[in-house]
């Protein structure tokens, strides 16, 4: 079969055998894979820390959806052959985790000393941990495929809020609204209640902020005028964009004792945020970060895409043989929304 095999730091397709599911796995035959930014970073070897260096060659793609055809020993418990399943729940975790230690009870199994990441959904099968699947009802089609990871990432951002203080009819901000994760989040954020102001940056993105049903769509230049005038401060900011001047941003947009949410990922190589204690103490916010979710997360995001409450918008849609054109475009800011492959075999 056909898949996306990075080597040496560069991408290409290349033929590699079928896999077999092993124990507690299942065979996925993937209709739709999504192209994440990660995906980008990856290639690019923008985070050293998190994906150290290693054996080449080895697959990437996290975001699938597909039908299970095989299960390996065990897998029966959670899934069944015939059935159309959506996987991923992000690439640092989405494999394995062991459900026993203190972060996988506490509902966190992404810091698992266990867990193992999840790749190969470039591809037209991947062998995977049965667990991690979930199974989707007719009505969220293979284009919903980047739920996977980046409406999972957003919706598992937004339910925190409500943990910490935050809750509905309260004013967030949204940094980097328009992007792959932005989008899901404005559509999440209404869903729940909040009153959603969207940052970021041209009148193409404002526009399309807009059009999702953002309470306010605000270019990033304007925004901290806007919401000083407005608010005196959001009771939330969550940072979906990867660029540091983003989480600068967010941070100033705060009110005293605000909740901030980074969850967009910067390369290694950008600027560090720079927080003087003064200014913690003058405000007082709560700083988190927050990636990917968890198996509850995503069947209750898949809830919500059967209800017709959260959509993905769809600017590329390619061929296997496209993504590393996908990933180029990506890097240079060039979609709003985001870009899948349905197409596993061309």
């Amino acid at each position: 079969m056909k898949a996306a095999i990075l080597e040496n730091g560069t991408l290409s397709i290349k033929e590699i055998p079928k896999p077999s599911p092993g124990a507690e796995q299942a065979l996925v035959r993937l209709t739709a894979s999504g192209v994440c930014h990660s995906d980008v970073h990856l290639v690019k070897g923008d985070w050293p820390k998190l994906t150290p260096p290693s054996p080449s060659p080895f697959p990437i793609g996290h975001e699938g959806i597909g039908v299970v055809e095989a299960l390996g020993p065990g897998a029966d418990k959670y899934v069944h052959v015939g059935e159309r399943v959506i996987l991923g729940l992000g690439g640092l975790g989405g494999a394995y985790w062991c459900g026993a230690c203190e972060f996988c009870l506490s509902g966190r199994p992404r810091l698992c000393p266990e867990a193992r990441p999840l790749l190969g959904t470039h591809a037209l099968y991947i062998a995977t941990w049965a667990k991690a699947l979930v199974q989707l009802p007719d009505e969220v089609g293979d284009r919903e495929v980047s739920l996977a990871c980046g409406g999972l990432t957003a919706y598992s951002a937004i339910k925190k809020l409500v943990k910490f203080g935050v809750t509905p009819g309260k004013p967030i901000a949204l940094i980097g609204a328009a992007g792959g994760l932005g989008h899901y989040a404005i559509q999440i954020a209404r869903t729940f209640g909040y009153v959603v102001m969207g940052v970021d940056v041209g009148r193409e993105k404002i526009d399309f902020i807009k059009s999702l049903g953002a309470d306010y769509a605000i270019d990033a230049s304007e925004a901290a005028a806007f919401v000083k005038q407005k608010f005196k401060g959001v009771s939330a900011s969550i940072v979906f964009t990867p660029k540091i001047a983003g989480f600068e941003l967010g941070l100033k947009l705060l009110k005293r004792g605000g909740v901030f949410v980074s969850v967009g990922m910067p390369a290694a190589d950008e600027k560090p945020l720079a927080l003087h204690p003064l200014a913690l103490l003058q405000k007082e916010p709560l700083i988190m970060a927050s990636a990917v979710g968890t198996v509850e997360d995503m069947r209750e995001l898949v809830q919500l895409a059967s209800q017709g409450k959260v959509k993905t918008h769809i600017s590329r849609e390619a061929r296997l043989s496209e993504v590393q054109g996908i990933l180029e475009e990506l890097d240079q800011g060039r979609y709003t929304g985001r870009a899948i492959i349905t197409d596993m075999a061309g």
